[in-house]
């Protein structure tokens, strides 16, 4: 495995369990940084197995757009795109006034993250 994958996947495993250990949070919860971590996770273990892949990596978050990168390499992995669509929706608006994530979304997008972060290690031999 390269060095670079390596990075992304620690990196990426550092938001998952962050993201876990927030969800048990009672009494002051933070689920809209929850949710953000979890978007975060599914993002970077998506962007190690296109470096391992040895595709240029956009600066995007949108996991659509880069589960289709995949695709070529990985064609199961169209399953994920409505996971990765849900998540997306936590990249950018959830960190600001206005959008608040919900118990049920925060539930949900661990969810989400859970099926990319099994898949993407899997696929990494992980």
């Amino acid at each position: 495995m390269k060095p670079a994958t390596r990075e992304w996947i620690k990196k990426a495993e550092s938001d998952y369990q962050l993201a876990v250990s927030l969800t048990r949070r009672r009494k002051v919860p933070v689920r809209d940084q929850t949710c953000f971590l979890f978007q975060q996770s599914a993002e970077k273990y998506i962007k190690a197995r296109l470096e391992e892949a040895d595709v240029r990596i956009p600066k995007t978050h949108d996991l659509v757009g880069l589960i289709k990168l995949a695709l070529p390499f990985e064609p199961l992995w169209s399953a994920m795109s409505p996971a990765g669509k849900r998540l997306t929706e936590y990249e950018v608006a959830i960190r600001y006034p206005g959008d608040d994530a919900t118990l049920t979304d925060m539930k949900a997008a661990a969810r989400d993250a859970k099926v990319i972060r099994k898949e993407a290690r899997a696929s990494l031999g992980l």
